[in-house]
């Protein structure tokens, strides 16, 4: 039976509440974590994968943080893990299709980014070129 809704209107007198601030929190927290978004955006780029194959192709993880993220992502759905029993043993992953199904927000950001991210250089520059400012002095 799915739970009653909740209202997300902070008690008054307080600023919101940060877990019910935005909606899309969970799913922020879900594909956008340390190593989420790069085994996804692999696994949709390059296809089936064996585990050796995707952490070269994405580099500096640990094989530990890649057995964690991997096993996580088969739990919520995102990705397939597939086992062949031969000898030796043959452990393939693939983005499923529910993984698959970000692959739109994945080009928006990417597109964003190549629109903005000369831009966010630019302000970085600015921000830190500006002199600090100094606290104002009591007389």
């Amino acid at each position: 039976m799915p739970e009653a809704a909740v209202p997300l209107a902070p008690p008054p007198g307080l600023g919101p509440v940060p877990s019910a601030a935005c909606s899309i929190d969970p799913v922020v927290e879900l594909v956008f974590s340390r190593w989420t978004t790069p085994i996804l955006w692999t696994l949709h780029t390059f296809g089936r994968q064996r585990f050796v194959e995707l952490q070269r192709s994405i580099g500096t993880i640990t094989p530990k943080v890649l057995t964690q993220r991997l096993r996580q992502l088969e739990r919520d759905g995102l990705v397939v893990r597939t086992h062949h029993a031969e000898v030796p043993p043959r452990v393939e992953y693939e983005i499923s299709d529910l993984g698959r199904s970000l692959a739109p927000i994945f080009a928006t950001l990417a597109e964003w980014s190549h629109t903005h991210l000369a831009l966010i250089e630019q302000a970085r520059e600015s921000f830190d070129a500006t002199p600090a400012r100094r606290p104002a002095t009591v007389p």
